[in-house]
């Protein structure tokens, strides 16, 4: 039961991911994105892959956070 949960958030995180990456970066150019000044690594494709690792953990947290919420007393509760 546990990795049916796990394999849930993790999944509908990833489409989740894809799908924002893809609005984002539908009007964002990456090669002129800055970080406090400077500019981030020349390599657009670093920048697509760290913002879509950062995009998964964000809809991660939030889908484990949202399944966290729907569990009753009685499943937290309950010894292991």
């Amino acid at each position: 039961m546990q990795a049916r949960r796990v394999m849930a958030v993790g999944w509908s995180s990833f489409l989740a991911a894809c799908v924002l990456e893809f609005l984002v970066f539908a009007c964002v150019d990456p090669g002129e994105l800055q970080w406090f000044g400077r500019a981030l690594p020349p390599s657009r494709q670093l920048v697509y892959a760290l913002s879509f690792f950062v995009f998964w953990a964000v809809t991660a947290l939030s889908g484990a956070l949202a399944l966290l919420l729907t569990r009753s007393s009685a499943e937290i509760n309950q010894a292991p």
